[in-house]
């Protein structure tokens, strides 16, 4: 397994849709910062992020789905990232590519309204209350995300936690965010307004609904104030 991961490492520094801006400490601002799009993109398309991909199976279904949006999945973990990344070379997506880097200094990555939608699908909800700073529904990851996120722009959030759910839409009524929708069993509701957001499962999704365990969503905007 240790092999396995090695290799994987080495492949993902030579993949070019994997961008590892100095991967655990970025000092100064990324050379993309403020302008993924003509730098990296070399378009004007809006950008998206999925923070926590996993494996990339949203960022590679959101890329297929909507060619005319860029597509950014972001993951600290590289041997995770590299089949997401393998898998959007091969199949020549052009709309996807992946940040290797802690969710904590992405106000190094990416600049003022620069981003158009978050997808926050299954993170760690960090249940610990010595943590809770560490969940990225917390009062502090929205603060940091309003430094890039165009002002409209949701923010969806996927889990099968009930504390995570319940934790979010009490920060979203404390801070005064705009809840636009919540269920606590996607897969349950008659109608829900993002289509993709059911059609598209991660593999660990996939697993807890074989197990009965309904699925959270919510969707929401930050307060601007």
């Amino acid at each position: 397994m240790a092999k396995k991961k090695l290799q994987r490492f080495a492949e993902i520094n030579v993949f070019p849709n994997v961008i590892q801006p100095g991967i655990r400490h970025p000092a100064s601002d990324h050379h993309y910062r403020g302008d993924w799009n003509r730098r990296y993109f070399r378009n004007d398309h809006p950008l998206v992020l999925e923070i926590g991909c996993g494996k990339g199976e949203y960022t590679m279904a959101l890329a297929r789905a909507f060619p005319g949006h860029n597509h950014l999945g972001i993951d600290i973990k590289g041997d995770r990232l590299w089949k997401g990344a393998r898998a959007a070379l091969q199949e020549g997506l052009l709309n996807a590519a992946f940040l290797r880097v802690q969710a904590e200094r992405l106000h190094y990555i990416f600049g003022e309204n620069e981003v158009s939608g978050i997808y926050l699908t299954f993170p760690d909800p960090q249940l610990r209350e010595s943590r809770r700073k560490k969940r990225l529904t917390s009062p502090r990851f929205l603060e940091l995300y309003k430094g890039f996120l165009r002002p409209g722009s949701p923010i969806h959030l996927k889990t099968d936690n009930p504390r995570l759910y319940e934790y979010t839409l009490e920060v979203i009524r404390e801070g005064r965010h705009s809840l636009r929708f919540a269920t606590e069993d996607l897969y349950g509701e008659r109608q829900v307004d993002e289509p993709m957001i059911r059609e598209v499962r991660t593999h660990y999704e996939t697993l807890f609904l074989e197990q009965g365990l309904p699925i959270r969503y919510i969707k929401f905007e930050l307060n601007q104030e």
